[in-house]
C-alpha cells in the first residue's frame, strides 16, 4: 500500500467517524430540546389548570359556607336565597363593610313572527347591589376575614343558574378584597402545585412564589428569588375582565439534570455507541498502522536478508570455479582453502536461516525446550568463548566479573547460551571502535541478574521501546550501518520470557548500552 493510498484511507476515516459523531450529538441536543419544549409545555399547562382549581375551589366553598348557613336556620328555605347580606371585617385594611345583593326579575312578552296571534315570554334577571363600608372600626383583636351572611333571605323562589350565577360573581367581587394569603395558603398551595405534577409526571423539585405587582406576598417557598433561574408563570384570581393582581412564579432549580435523566437510558446507549465507534476507529487505524510497518520492516528483512545472501553466495560461485581451474585443481593447498572458505560461507548462511526458522517456531509455539538445571557461570564462560576471538581481532577485550554467589537456574543449556551470544555479537556490532565490554553478575532476592554493558554507539528511547521488536533495526536515513536482520534480541526476548525471566536494556545516545538480564533461581 502506498503512502498516498494509506493516508487517503485514514482521511477518509476520520472524516466518516466525525461525522457519525457529529450526528449523534446533533440528535442528542435535538432530543434534550424536545424534552424541554415538552417539560415547558406541561408545567404552562399545570400551571394554568392550578390556577383555575385553586379560583373554582375558593367560589364553590365560599357558596357552600352560604348555603350551610341558610341550611342551618330552621325559618329560612334554599328558595330564599335571592335576597341576602353579607358582613366582612377586614384586618389588613382596618374596615368593616356591609354588602346587600338582591336578584331582581321582570318578565315581558315579545311578538313572534313565526306564530300568529302568539308571543313569547322572557324573563330579565339582574341584581341590585349596595356595599357600606365603615373605616377604623375594627376592634384590636378582630379576625374575621370571611364572609358570613347576617341576615336571613327574603323572598320565595327556586334559584335559576342565571341566579346562581349571579350570586357568585357577587362572591368573587367580595373575595378580592381579602388578602391573597387569606385566600388559600403556603400548605394548600404547594400541594395543588405537587399534585398536578405529579399527575403529569413532572417529578421533580420546584420554587414558587406569589407576587402582587411585582412585589412579593407572604406565599412563596422559603428560599424563592424571582429570576434566578428560568421561571414559569400564571395569573391567580383572574377577573372577570381577564386581568389579575396576582402572578404565580414556579422555576425548578434541578430541571437540566431532570431532563438529562428523563432521557438518560437513550442518552447512555448513544454515549455507549459513539465509545464503541470511537475504540473500533482507533483500534483499527493502530493495526493499519502497525502493519503498515510490519510490512515495511519485512520489505526491509527481505532486503538486507537477499544482499546477505549474495555476498556468500558469489564467494562459494567464485571459489567452485576456482577450483575447477586447471591450474588450481591440482594445488592442494589451495583447493583445501577454497573448501574451507565454501564451508564457511555455507556455514554462515545456515545460521542465517537458523535465526529466521528459530523466530518462526517460537511465534507458533513449536520450540521444544529442555530446562535443566544450569550454572550459568558455565554458560557464560562458553558463550565469551564464542566471541573472544571477534572482539580480539578489533583490538578489543571483554572483562567479566561473576559477583553473584547463587548462579544455578532452569534452563535450556542451547537457547540460553544462545542468548548470551546475541547479546554479546549486538555489543560487538554497535561499537564503532575497539569494542569495550564488561559482563557481571550478581544476586537479588530471587533472582540471577546479568549485565552485558557495551561503551558503544547507544541509542534514544524511541529505539530502545523498539529494539526487541522482530526485524527492527535502527536506521540512519536510508542506510544500515550495522549488518544484521533485526532477529537476535527479538530470539533474546522470546527465549528469557519462555524460562520466566526478564530482559531490558539501558542506554543513552553516544554512551553506550547496558543489557540487563532476570532469571529466577532455583
Amino acid at each position: 500500500m502506498s503512502k498516498k493510498i494509506f493516508v487517503l484511507i485514514i482521511l477518509l476515516m476520520s472524516v466518516s467517524l466525525i461525522g457519525i459523531i457529529s450526528v449523534q450529538f446533533y440528535w442528542i441536543k435535538n432530543t434534550i430540546e424536545m424534552s424541554d419544549n415538552q417539560f415547558t409545555s406541561e408545567v404552562k399547562s399545570a400551571l394554568r389548570q392550578v390556577s383555575n382549581n385553586i379560583s373554582e375551589n375558593e367560589l364553590d366553598e365560599n357558596f357552600r359556607r352560604i348555603g350551610q348557613f341558610a341550611l342551618s336556620r330552621k325559618d329560612i328555605k334554599v328558595s330564599e336565597l335571592k335576597t341576602f347580606l353579607y358582613e366582612q371585617i377586614d384586618t389588613v385594611r382596618n374596615e368593616t363593610f356591609e354588602y346587600a345583593q338582591t336578584i331582581l326579575e321582570e318578565n315581558y312578552r315579545v311578538p313572534s313572527d313565526f306564530f300568529e296571534n302568539d308571543s313569547l315570554n322572557f324573563t330579565k334577571i339582574y341584581s341590585k347591589q349596595e356595599m357600606t363600608i365603615i373605616r377604623n372600626q375594627v376592634s384590636e383583636d378582630g379576625d374575621m376575614n370571611d364572609f358570613m351572611p347576617i341576615e336571613k333571605f327574603k323572598e320565595s323562589g327556586e334559584l335559576t343558574r342565571i341566579e346562581e350565577a349571579v350570586i357568585k360573581d357577587d362572591i368573587k367581587k367580595l373575595a378580592s378584597r381579602i388578602p391573597i394569603h387569606q385566600r388559600i395558603g403556603n400548605n394548600e398551595l404547594n400541594l395543588y402545585l405537587r399534585n398536578e405534577f405529579e399527575h403529569r409526571g413532572i417529578n421533580t423539585k420546584f420554587k414558587y412564589g406569589v407576587y402582587n405587582d411585582d412585589l412579593a406576598t407572604k406565599l412563596k417557598s422559603g428560599y424563592f428569588r424571582k429570576g434566578e433561574d428560568k421561571t414559569y408563570q400564571v395569573p391567580l384570581f383572574v377577573n372577570d375582565d381577564g386581568t389579575s393582581n396576582y402572578q404565580l412564579y414556579v422555576s425548578f432549580p434541578d430541571k437540566k439534570n431532570y431532563l438529562i435523566a428523563s432521557i438518560g437510558k437513550v442518552l447512555g446507549l448513544s454515549a455507549l455507541f459513539i465509545l464503541v465507534i470511537i475504540i473500533v476507529f482507533i483500534g483499527s487505524l493502530y493495526q493499519m498502522i502497525k502493519q503498515k510497518q510490519i510490512s515495511e520492516i519485512k520489505t526491509d528483512f527481505i532486503n538486507n536478508m537477499t544482499h546477505e545472501f549474495k555476498t556468500p553466495i558469489a564467494t562459494i560461485n567464485l571459489a567452485l570455479d576456482a577450483i575447477k581451474n586447471p591450474k588450481i585443481i591440482d594445488d592442494s593447498e589451495k583447493v583445501l582453502r577454497y573448501s574451507k572458505m565454501i564451508r564457511d560461507e555455507n556455514k554462515r548462511m545456515h545460521a542465517q536461516v537458523e535465526n529466521v526458522l528459530r523466530i518462526s517456531r517460537l511465534e507458533k509455539n513449536q520450540l521444544d525446550l529442555n530446562k535443566v538445571k544450569q550454572n550459568m557461570q558455565e554458560l557464560i564462560e562458553e558463550a565469551v568463548t564464542h566471541v573472544e576471538l571477534l572482539v580480539q581481532s578489533r583490538g578489543g577485550s571483554i572483562k567479566v566479573e561473576l559477583n553473584a554467589s547463587l548462579m544455578e537456574v532452569l534452563a535450556d543449556q542451547t537457547h540460553m547460551t544462545n542468548v548470551v551470544v546475541n547479546m554479546l555479537d549486538n555489543a560487538i556490532k554497535y561499537s564503532p571502535d575497539a569494542p569495550i565490554i564488561e559482563i557481571t553478575t550478581e544476586n537479588t532476592a530471587k533472582n540471577f541478574v546479568l549485565r552485558i554493558k557495551d561503551h558503544g554507539m547507544g541509542m534514544n528511547k524511541n529505539v530502545q521501546k523498539n529494539i526487541f521488536k522482530k526485524f527492527y533495526r535502527e536506521e540512519r536515513g536510508n542506510v544500515h550501518n550495522v549488518k544484521g536482520h533485526g532477529l537476535g534480541l527479538a530470539y533474546v526476548k522470546r527465549i528469557v520470557e519462555h524460562h520466566q525471566g526478564t530482559v531490558q536494556v539501558e542506554s543513552e545516545k553516544g554512551k553506550g548500552s547496558t543489557f540487563i538480564l532476570n532469571l529466577p533461581l532455583i
